[in-house]
């Protein structure tokens, strides 16, 4: 069996793909990557079709070996950063793809709030209702229903690997760290002051320390509601922001319940999701608001953006001074080349 082994598995490693439609409403939640664009460009870098299944890392970057004769992998997501610890130890940077033999082991490096690892080939673990993606909480989908764990042995679809140039991002998107969220305001608007609206326009907020996959708990101002607050439950999409009596907003996120009785009083549209899988504890977050029109239009564009991103993906060229590997091959001492 061709395989990853998995000798320490960073904070919370889980597979992941583009997530588990059409069951919300049995309760079921759509999981899926939290950086959409990321998932999609570590895919691409490996030669695989763009919803394969690949493992999110958050913050801390897992460290594997090698059980198949030869693997590419390739990864996606600002800093995070390829390491090969044996035979030689020797840094590959990030936002690029790398092939290893059996038994060598490789870490990743610099994971902020997620990053993406895609496997030549994919992954051979069972979908669970379409889709891969696992779903911790309720204990199903991905590898075993949970986050990787030491001594783990991932299963792969490929044996081995053809020999060809390593693939690279010549220009990698940035965090968005400093971008405004744009977000639809409802669907429960009416729930809230109008002061409540104004502050949550115009303040800034802070991603707590309480923050997960199934959402961000935002510290800053609270969020007034017009009277009680609570309502009968609804079904609730990716990127509602509901507020409960506490008056601080949450920042739903893929794995969030399926219905709520809480107020939500807007939604952040679907191509501001990707930041948001980029924030941490202690990151700083401003919202502006959109039309639906707008929504749509950034849509487009977005893909569009994209689409172009992915035409920079080429060969990882061999000109010009690596000093990383040059430091790790075995070099002749003693020689010395005189200028013509």
């Amino acid at each position: 069996m061709s395989a990853l082994a998995i000798v320490a598995p960073g904070l919370h490693t889980t597979i992941q793909d583009r997530g588990r439609f059409g069951y919300q409403a049995d309760g079921v939640p759509v999981s899926g990557a939290l950086d959409g664009e990321c998932f999609e460009i570590a895919n691409r870098l490996a030669g695989n079709a763009a919803d394969t299944p690949a493992l999110e890392l958050i913050y801390q970057g897992p460290t594997f070996e090698v059980a198949a004769d030869s693997v590419r992998v390739a990864l996606a997501g600002a800093g995070a950063e390829l390491e090969l610890l044996n035979p030689a130890s020797r840094r590959l940077g990030g936002w690029r793809s790398a092939t290893f033999v059996r038994g060598e082991r490789f870490r990743l490096q610099g994971v902020g709030a997620s990053a993406y690892l895609a496997i030549a080939g994919g992954i051979a673990v069972a979908p669970v209702m379409g889709s891969a993606s696992t779903f911790v909480r309720g204990g199903f989908g991905g590898w075993q229903g949970r986050a990787l764990r030491a001594g783990d042995v991932l299963p792969l679809h490929r044996d081995s690997v053809e020999e060809q140039c390593e693939l690279a991002l010549s220009d990698p998107p940035d965090l968005g760290l400093d971008r405004p969220i744009r977000l639809v305001l409802g669907p429960q608007q009416d729930h809230f002051t109008e002061a409540a609206t104004e502050i949550l326009l115009s303040a800034e907020f802070t991603v707590s320390k309480q923050a997960d996959r199934m959402g961000l708990r935002l510290d800053g101002p609270t969020l007034p509601h017009r009277g009680d607050y609570n309502i009968v439950s609804d079904g609730i999409a990716t990127g509602a922001i509901q507020v409960p009596g506490s008056g601080q907003p949450i920042l739903l996120l893929a794995d969030h319940q399926t219905t709520g009785g809480y107020p939500k009083i807007a939604t952040v549209i679907s191509t501001d999701l990707p930041l948001l899988g980029r924030r941490r504890p202690g990151d700083r977050i401003h919202f502006v608001a959109v039309d639906v029109a707008e929504a749509e239009r950034a849509r487009r564009e977005q893909r569009a953006a994209l689409d172009a991103r992915l035409a920079t993906i080429a060969p990882v060229r061999s000109g010009g001074l690596d000093l990383d590997r040059l430091f790790g091959a075995n070099l002749i001492s003693g020689v010395v080349f005189d200028n013509p």
